[in-house]
């Protein structure tokens, strides 16, 4: 084990099969039956599951489907889903199952496969067309969360004010589109609908290769990288142009050289201007191109792994790999990551990270 790292279980050997719940219940037939689990989630938000089932079973009346007409697994139940060792579970999904589809063939069992994806799936189902005047992003944020029946939890939000339209999207289409645009993120925790800053830092967890890590792809490219964003526009208001400039605020995990110096020490300077986003005011022009800079910036390396299952590493932590040399020893947030349960590899968590920095040039 890595000198930081902390055991998912304090058990030498343990079960990590996930307790998976319908409408509050875990069945029994359920948890005999499951074969393969896949909970996926990333920081633009909407988690989703894929369960497969074996579909055959005894009967008093002898032997048949499983999980027919008239048992747990339906269309709309509620399904939540339980990882990491008995005893210490944590939950890793929860939502309502959307979708069913049956296998069957002459030299196969029969088996079901069960698709659901969490409490953002009411903010995905429904396009509208509406128009947001002169609200802030937290207000917006709290609008949209109340309509959809959410808690709201939003923290650190930027402080701006304008005119929001939503043009045939859906609500999650239109947070991501606006979210994204200043640098925030949205997930659902538990009942609540939380939206945060980009800069806010989540957990860290300490992954070493030959340990928990089990492997990883990490790398390095300055193909997207600039030394400096621009945005122009024209303040109708006070009759002047206006020009925003950014070279870098918030870039997060991880320590070392950035992208960005490192882009200019070899190949000199490299300015990116967003001739394609509108700006009403020198304030939003600066807004922007903080957020650009910072969003290319954090994408310079980027891990791809295999860890041992573990509840605790979510989309939205940092984790501090190791065992990588002086290079690639770094912290990197995760934008996405998949807890996998299967009958032959057991539990574990793939990830998909990045960082803006190389520790040692």
């Amino acid at each position: 084990m890595g000198a930081n790292e902390i055991p998912v279980s304090v058990a030498a050997v343990y079960t990590a099969r996930p307790t998976i719940s319908i409408n509050g219940q875990p069945p029994e037939r359920l948890a005999i039956g499951l074969m393969s689990m896949v909970a996926t989630e990333s920081i633009d938000g909407l988690a989703a599951l894929e369960l497969r089932l074996g579909n055959w079973a005894s009967h008093e009346s002898g032997a048949g489907l499983a999980f027919d007409t008239g048992s747990d697994v339906a269309l709309g139940a509620a399904i939540t889903v339980d990882a990491g060792p008995l005893g210490a579970q944590e939950r890793i999904f929860d939502g309502r199952i959307s979708g069913l589809e049956a296998i069957a063939g002459e030299r196969e069992p029969p088996a079901l496969i069960v698709r659901a994806e969490d409490k953002l799936v009411a903010a995905r189902l429904a396009r509208r067309t509406r128009i947001y005047t002169d609200v802030s992003l937290a207000d917006l944020v709290q609008q949209i969360g109340r309509g959809l029946g959410l808690n709201v939890d939003a923290r650190d939000l930027p402080r701006v004010s304008a005119v929001f339209a939503q043009f045939n999207e859906s609500d999650l289409a239109f947070l991501r589109r606006v979210l994204a645009r200043h640098d925030c993120a949205l997930r659902i925790d538990g009942q609540s609908l939380r939206v945060s800053s980009r800069i806010a830092a989540g957990a860290t967890i300490d992954l070493a290769l030959g340990s928990q890590l089990r492997r990883v792809h990490v790398a390095a490219d300055l193909a997207h990288q600039c030394t400096e964003i621009t945005a122009s526009g024209w303040d109708a208001s006070q009759g002047s142009h206006f020009t925003g400039r950014a070279t870098g605020t918030q870039l997060g995990a991880g320590r070392g050289v950035s992208g960005a110096q490192l882009l200019e020490r070899g190949f000199g300077e490299r300015v990116e201007h967003l001739g394609a986003l509108a700006c009403v005011d020198a304030a939003e022009a600066d807004a922007l191109t903080r957020a650009a800079f910072d969003q290319r910036a954090r994408r310079f390396v980027t891990a791809r792994g295999s860890a041992e299952g573990n509840p605790r590493l979510r989309a939205g932590t940092i984790v501090a790999l190791s065992g990588l040399g002086a290079r690639f020893d770094n912290s990197y947030e995760v934008l996405e990551c998949s807890h996998r349960f299967d009958l032959q590899a057991g539990y574990q968590t793939d990830f998909a990270a990045s960082s803006a920095y190389l520790a040692a040039a």
